[in-house]
This record gives structure tokens, sequence and C-alpha cells, in this order.
């Protein structure tokens, strides 16, 4: 049973290192296509949203771009992108950031390296305070169930004389 105790935010811990990783992963690669200097001209070939939520009082809906350009090596590549701006609908043509690599990684976002970091620091920052939680609250039961042994056999018998 005091297993249960550990096991459980060690699995919260595994995911918020998991989105971490995967924010910290998405900001260098955006930062990366924004810093190399290289850009082409592309097309949006395609827009739809995606919704989450409830599906009665919570609906959250997410537009995504499909963007294709042609790198300055003659590759055609194709991205999606989450959360691009609503104006840009099929057939117009944006500028592509992009840096080269064996993986082209590329935004149609416009630079905003101020408004990047402070999404990405407030996201780690929030993962942090979860981390934080469950580190703490593992500590605390750790120490609490060493104090008082929670269902050990360490109880004492005691005599009443006298009765």
């Amino acid at each position: 049973m005091d297993a249960l105790f550990y096991v459980v935010p060690c699995l919260i811990l595994a995911i918020v290192l998991f989105f971490g990783f995967h924010a910290t992963r998405h900001w260098w690669h955006i930062r990366a296509a924004w810093n190399s200097g290289l850009t082409a001209e592309g097309r949006c070939l395609r827009t739809f949203t995606t919704t989450y939520g409830n599906g009665r009082d919570q609906v959250r809906t997410m537009l995504h771009h499909v963007y294709e350009f042609t790198a300055r090596d003659g590759r055609v590549v194709r991205f999606e992108e989450e959360g691009g701006p609503a104006t840009t609908v099929e057939g117009d043509i944006v500028t592509v950031h992009y840096a080269e690599g064996a993986r082209i990684v590329a935004t149609a976002r416009r630079p905003s390296r101020a408004g990047l970091a402070a999404s990405t620091v407030g996201v780690l920052a929030i993962l942090g305070v979860v981390a934080a939680i469950c580190v703490g609250f593992m500590i605390t039961y750790h120490d609490m169930s060493s104090e008082f042994p929670f269902g050990d056999d360490t109880t004492e018998s005691v005599t009443i004389e006298g009765s």
C-alpha cells in the first residue's frame, strides 16, 4: 500500500518530464528556424480545426495550417503548424523560416523571440510547480510514515493492573 504513495507521484513526474521535454524541444526548433536566416516563399495548402473538451460546456478549438515550400537545396517540404493566424486561408502565400539539416524544421510564424521564450518559460514554470508538489508529497509521506508507522506490527501491549 505504501508503494502507491510513491508510484503515483513518480508517474506524474514522468508525465511532467515528457511535457517539459516536448516544450523545450519545440522552443529549440522554432528558435533554430528563426535564427538560421533562411526564408522561402510557401503556400498554405490546407487549414483545419481540431476540437478538445468534454463536448458540453468546455470546448476548445485549435486552428492548424498545412504549408509547403521548396528549400534552397530543392527539397519540397510540407509541414503542419498549430495556432497560426485565422486570416491565413488555403492558397495564401506566406514567408517560411526554416533551418536546414537532415530533417528541416520550419515555421510560418513571424519571429517573436520574447513571446516564444515567455510562453516556454511559463509552461516550464507550471510543470516545475507540479514536480515540486510531487517531490514534496513523497518526502512528507516518507517522513510521516517513518515517524508514525502505519499498519506495522510495532504496537506495544498494555497491561492494566488492579482491576
